[in-house]
């Protein structure tokens, strides 16, 4: 090893993004010591499919490790997992059983937890691990009635499976369409299409007065909604309250610069959904909480830390399966300020499926939308990685003699 490069590393939080950094640094050729400490018991696994074939009962839990104990002896990590981090001095971490770890560098990758609603009780289900969706598929299990408080990707996955399993399901969403803050308006009246036509019964508007207890909802205009189950899917956010005596900005993930190194913090890199890294095509620091990105920001850390040069990034990247067809997102919707249809007639009230809007922020492709057309969306991958403009897009959408970088 390099006389610059730390002789142990200290890596905090078990999910994909801590695995995938400690897998860069080894196959970057890292011989030093590695430290893993994770808050669940269980071995690093894979999200995505908790509330899909996990939940289905398709999956059984096995199925989602991403690499089991003695995958994590072969990379020679020292795991301890079941133990969480409360506190971070330096480049020293404490955990929750009163011990320390100390490291040459830190890397955090604490990811999210689910955002609560005001004086939720016990007994309202919230689904981000795996112990949590094996627990939601046994409710559903003897379930007759479901209400599921938000229609994002989480709550419309959540509602399909158990539409499937001939679960009446009620969904109530604040905003006036599922998915809005990802989809925008427009594209996100497609999404309830897709709701709707499960034979859920979706509210959007809705604004609720309390929950009363485990089954039983209150409406602010008065109405009493009760279900066997509820579920509250109403985000996540950034798993940082332990950082809270270290001095660091953490109100809406971890400030990092472009390489992962925590702002303010010497020898700390984060990654994942608890990392907000800048951007400096946008101006900004952006937090995402995407799979992909996850994976890219693990490799970058990882050679920044290794002082080895740094990959190439990808464009953010999010997919949802729900109601027999796939959503995909690639890029930064949130920065468009107008969506235009590409392919499909879902935007003029045709079929959803088959349907590919453009997001743009004035002339410039920001991203690019799909519903259940993987082989059509992918196709501008590189044009929202070059930033392309209008009439290049559309070009490439009619078929044309666009220049498609790449």
């Amino acid at each position: 090893m390099s006389s610059n490069t730390p002789r142990h590393v200290v890596v905090v939080g078990a999910g994909l993004g801590g695995l995938r950094t400690i897998e860069r640094l080894r196959s970057g050729g890292y011989a030093g010591r590695i430290t893993l400490v994770g808050a669940e018991e269980h071995a690093p696994y894979d999200r995505p499919p908790l509330s899909k074939q996990i939940l289905s009962g398709q999956w059984e839990p096995e199925r989602v490790c991403l690499r089991d104990r003695a995958g994590l002896a072969e990379l020679e990590v020292s795991a301890r997992l079941g133990t969480g981090a409360v506190a971070l001095d330096g480049t020293t971490v404490t955990l929750d059983d009163g011990g320390t770890v100390t490291g040459d560098a830190v890397v955090i990758a604490t990811g999210l937890v689910p955002r609560r609603l005001p004086h939720q009780p016990e007994g309202v289900a919230t689904l981000r691990t795996l112990d949590d969706a094996l627990a939601l598929r046994k409710a559903l299990g003897s379930a007759r009635s479901l209400i599921v408080i938000g229609a994002g990707f989480i709550g419309a996955e959540v509602a399909w499976a158990a539409r499937r399993a001939g679960v009446e399901v009620t969904v109530l969403e604040a905003l006036s369409v599922p998915c809005e803050r990802v989809l925008g308006r427009r594209v996100g009246a497609l999404a309830a299409r897709l709701v709707t036509g499960a034979g859920v019964d979706l509210r959007c508007g809705s604004r609720i007065a309390r929950l009363v207890d485990g089954r039983t909802v209150e409406m602010a205009d008065g109405t009493v909604l009760s279900a066997d189950v509820v579920l509250a899917a109403v985000g996540a956010v950034p798993d940082l309250t332990w950082l809270g005596g270290a001095g660091v900005r953490v109100q809406d993930g971890l400030a990092c610069d472009e390489r992962g190194r925590v702002v303010g913090m010497s020898g700390v890199w984060a990654v994942g959904d608890a990392a907000a890294w800048w951007n400096p095509a946008a101006g900004h620091h952006h937090r995402g909480e995407h799979w992909t990105m996850t994976c890219d920001q693990a490799a970058t850390a990882a050679c920044d830390i290794l002082g080895a040069e740094l990959p190439p990034t990808s464009p953010p990247y999010v997919w949802s399966d729900q109601f027999e067809l796939k959503i995909q997102a690639i890029g930064r919707t949130d920065l468009a300020d107008e969506v235009v249809p590409l392919h499909g007639d879902g935007l003029g009230g045709g079929p959803v499926k088959g349907t590919v809007a453009a997001y743009f922020a004035g002339d410039t492709l920001t991203g690019v939308v799909s519903f259940g057309a993987p082989a059509l969306v992918m196709r501008y991958r590189p044009l929202v990685v070059a930033r392309a403009g209008r009439s290049e897009v559309l070009a490439r959408a009619a078929g044309g003699n666009g220049r498609v970088p790449g």
